[in-house]
């Protein structure tokens, strides 16, 4: 095992998932007398106010992909994958001015469903029966391994394992809950997240510095490595193939991006859950604010750790830990897991659990999106028209159990992949270029 975690590593980690199972399942408590609701289990009662709305649209967005691909891309191509996330911020913006309202208005539960209400219920089965399989077979299956890949690298758990304690952690507060549990645990979630991505971006840039601090960190890379803060990759880059310089600027980015952030029922749900359009708008611009600063703790410890592996002195003064899991960059996606093992005793407790906490909100959120549609527009009007909201409810549990159990099998599969960021990205490019025209129509 490569653990080299101590006793209050543990401690904080037990304590974070104490926290989060325990909030998660008060939240999700029936009140006396009163049965969950379709719109209670999949829109939390449409009760939830901006600041949750921002900080659970950025858990459910950031994951393993963010903290291990994002940061492998840093270690392989720079800084110019952050304009995933920048771009992301004026998209939210674009998101809650000009879609939202028209969602809101009509009062959807679902994606598919809109598509319903402009053309036909042939178009919205369709297009619920291909989401489904995308969010099992390629976003579940891919956050559980990522996930799982990073538990193995940091503290030794065979991957398989990791799978299963992740899906199960997951399992154990969305499924009963629904969204205000997914929600409300989003907003405990979130403060790890920045709390972990803080710790680690101060831990490699001081380390850079050689212990002179997070200024004198930042300066050095900068001039150690320049070429990696270029936004705009040049054509001899061996990373253009993946970001096209002007290209991603004004070309298919903003298709990937107004897919994701617009139309994508993992997103949008939880806006559609909103007090009012206005909370909606409000938590919209929280998370694009939030969008700006993820890059800092994400891509940043990425760049910080190839100018460390590169560097033989700094490598040799950190010792025997230096030179365990040392990322390469065929394999760039291990940079991350690397750093956290330098990681004084407590911080690689936060910093794990910061990591834990963005896997397990975004598994809990995709789980929560694949039985909403699964029940409202698949069930509900083929399989049992006239379902109790006592029986869809639990149609809605069953289905989503049903959907991580094929993710945690199809998981171990994707074990031949540099980096998994670009490997989602890619499949996802495939479709949305089409659902962006269907619904952007619809819009109109």
């Amino acid at each position: 095992m490569s653990t080299n975690f101590e006793f209050v590593d543990y401690l904080i980690f037990i304590c974070y998932a104490i926290l989060i199972l325990g909030i998660g399942l008060w939240v999700s408590r029936d009140k006396k007398g009163h049965q969950k609701t379709a719109e209670d289990y999949f829109l939390a009662s449409k009760s939830l106010p901006w600041w949750a709305i921002g900080a659970s649209l950025i858990a459910a967005n950031i994951s393993a992909e963010q903290f291990i691909g994002m940061s492998g891309s840093g270690f392989a191509s720079g800084l110019a994958i952050a304009s995933y996330e920048w771009m992301a911020a004026i998209t939210l913006i674009i998101v809650g001015k000009y879609f939202l309202p028209i969602f809101i208005k009509k009062g959807i539960y679902t994606i598919p469903g809109f598509v319903e209400s402009r053309y036909s219920t042939n178009l919205k089965t369709i297009l619920a029966v291909f989401w489904i399989a995308l969010y099992v077979f390629v976003n579940l299956a891919s956050v559980l391994y990522l996930g799982a890949l990073a538990l193995e690298t940091i503290i030794g758990i065979p991957l398989i394992y990791g799978v299963i304690g992740l899906a199960l952690f997951a399992a154990a507060y969305s499924l009963y809950g629904g969204l205000s549990a997914v929600a409300w645990t989003d907003v405990i979630q979130v403060i790890f997240l920045v709390l972990g991505g803080v710790v680690t971006t101060y831990l490699a840039l001081n380390t850079v510095s050689g212990g002179e601090g997070v200024l004198s960190g930042f300066k050095t890379i900068y001039n150690e490595v320049p070429d990696r803060f270029q936004m705009i990759l040049d054509k001899s880059s061996p990373e253009y193939k993946n970001l096209p310089g002007i290209g991603v600027l004004v070309g298919g980015m903003w298709v990937a991006n107004l897919y994701y952030w617009g139309f994508n029922q993992y997103i949008i749900q939880r806006t559609l859950a909103a007090k009012s359009l206005k909370e909606a708008q409000k938590g919209i611009l929280f998370a694009a604010f939030l969008k700006l600063i993820i890059p800092v703790i994400v891509v940043i410890p990425g760049i910080a750790a190839y100018v460390i592996v590169n560097d033989p002195e700094l490598l040799a003064s950190l010792g025997d830990i230096g030179q365990r899991n040392l990322p390469s960059l065929g394999q760039s996606d291990k940079a991350y897991p690397w750093l956290l093992q330098m990681l004084p005793a407590g911080m690689k407790g936060l910093a794990f659990a910061a990591l834990s906490a963005a896997i397990v909100s975004s598994l809990a959120s995709m789980l929560n999106s694949t039985s909403t549609i699964f029940t409202m527009d698949i069930y509900k009007p083929y399989i049992n028209t006239n379902a109790s909201d006592k029986k869809t409810v639990n149609v809605g549990r069953l289905s989503a159990g049903v959907a991580l159990l094929i993710g945690c099998v199809v998981a171990p599969l994707l074990g031949g992949i540099d980096q998994a960021f670009q490997f989602i990205q890619e499949y996802t490019g495939v479709v949305s270029p089409g659902i962006l025209a269907v619904f952007l129509l619809g819009l109109f």
